[in-house]
């Protein structure tokens, strides 16, 4: 006697395509560290091409230009709360420019992402 399964079960096998050697050449082509180095290389304004371009890896060229950058984005900040402390009205220009000059400097603040609390 034969049984008949309530729940027939149906198992679809998909074959494995194998990529040709070409498109896998093509796919690795852009992921090297040649093709990394020369894409944020691109990215440089040509002052700065000249500077970078002896970097050997993309790593070393990323690491160099991010310790510049974040270097030389602390001093700004330094430099921002340095105005606002230093800030001083004076009788010799308007209340008007003062206030102007004060405001610009709190925007320059809000803008380098600095909050400044509510007893200030």
């Amino acid at each position: 006697m034969a049984t008949e399964s309530a729940n027939p079960v149906t198992i679809v096998v998909q074959p494995h395509v194998a990529q040709p050697i070409a498109a896998q050449g093509e796919r690795e082509k852009f992921s090297g560290n040649d093709f990394n180095r020369n894409y944020i290389l691109n990215g440089l304004s040509d002052t700065l091409y000249n500077v970078y371009s002896s970097a050997t890896t993309a790593r070393a060229l990323w690491e160099s230009l991010k310790k510049k950058y974040k270097t030389e984005d602390a001093g700004l900040k330094k430099f921002i709360v340095g105005k606002f402390l230093d800030f001083k009205m004076v009788d010799s220009k308007t209340v008007m420019n003062q206030v102007q000059e004060f405001q610009m400097i709190l925007h320059d603040l809000h803008v380098e992402g600095m909050k400044l609390s509510e007893s200030f």
